[in-house]
């Protein structure tokens, strides 16, 4: 049966899925939904664009709704809400925040027999699966995440939601010191301030206060405040010129101990490096409504997250395929 998919928002993360579906047999795009005025979206492929007011009439006619607002404002109101209509894929990625979030999402979901998949990407996400995993396999160890270099589209949405902000590119940077450290099986204890730095690169609207502008980043909790921080005011140009790649990546590790004494030192490794970071996300999450979708024909509804799906539902295949090809 094919998968008839919907797109709430048509930024970096709505093109990107606009593009996946496509590269999968098993779906079919709907359609686009925005609360901009739909004559003004201009979409990559042949579908119609809609009103995002009309989404509540289209309830019979999307099987998986993909929400591609950001995490600080758009996803805690769109996701419980829609998950009322569809079944729904999130990237929500404020980690602090995501118990909060899906409270709140299950509420809905459970009370109109949806699923609503949170919290998909490469992290959280793929990411937060390779901790679990390597976690529940090496038990006398460590874990250590390290992401970038690369544009954040969370941390940079942030920015730009800042009064005075005309747009605006964070970029995560690892600290090498404390990644070798770890693949050494040192174990080090690191703080969030040892581990990476963050550099933002604003445009400011005409006449803003840039130092106001500067001290919100600065202190925003959650973001920015636990992080050293480089703040430059560029031009609208230089930030097209020299900043207009979504690039990012980063590593996954679990360093452990075997053996009666623990002589034996182990490393575990995940690594990703991204050329788009909303295309590959983007891809993570229409891997995910396939998986919203057949768990919610076998009866399941609430709120997932990547730990409640089995990686069966992800793929196409069928489990002769998967067992002859990739166990």
């Amino acid at each position: 049966m094919t998968i008839r998919i919907g797109i709430l928002g048509y930024g970096n993360l709505g093109r990107g899925i606009e593009c996946a579906v496509r590269q999968n047999d098993d779906m079919e795009l709907v359609g686009i939904f925005t609360r901009r005025n739909p004559e003004s979206v201009t979409p990559a492929t042949n579908v119609p664009v809609y009103s995002a007011d009309m989404l509540p009439d289209m309830k019979d006619k999307i099987d998986v709704l993909m929400l591609c607002g950001g995490s600080a404002t758009d996803l805690p109101k769109q996701t419980p809400e829609y998950a009322k209509y569809f079944n729904v894929v999130d990237s929500f990625d404020t980690h602090a925040r995501i118990p909060e979030h899906f409270a709140n999402v299950d509420a809905a979901a459970s009370e109109n027999g949806h699923i609503a998949m949170i919290s998909v990407g490469w992290d959280p996400g793929m990411f937060s699966l390779n901790r679990l995993y390597a976690n529940a396999i090496l038990r006398d160890g460590n874990d250590y995440t390290f992401w970038g270099k690369g544009v954040s589209q969370g941390h940079s949405d942030a920015i730009r939601r800042i009064p005075g902000v005309k747009d605006a590119k964070q970029y995560t940077i690892p600290v090498d010191s404390a990644l070798e450290a770890v693949r050494a099986c040192k174990n080090p204890e690191l703080t969030t301030r040892q581990k990476h730095t963050r550099e933002c690169f604003v445009v400011a609207e005409e006449g803003a206060d840039k130092a106001a502008i500067e001290n919100a980043i600065k202190t925003m909790p959650n973001y920015f405040a636990d992080y050293d921080t480089t703040v430059h005011f560029i031009s609208e140009e230089e930030l097209k010129r020299d900043h207009a790649g979504i690039p990012h990546g980063g590593f996954v590790l679990r360093t452990g101990k075997t053996g009666l004494n623990g002589e034996h030192n182990h490393v575990i490794e995940y690594s990703l490096k991204l050329d788009s970071n909303p295309e590959f996300t983007s891809c993570v999450l229409v891997a995910y409504a396939r998986a919203a979708y057949r768990m919610n024909k076998r009866g399941i509804s609430g709120c997932k997250t990547v730990f409640d799906v089995a990686p069966a539902d992800l793929s196409p295949l069928s489990g002769e395929e998967m067992r002859a090809h990739l166990l």
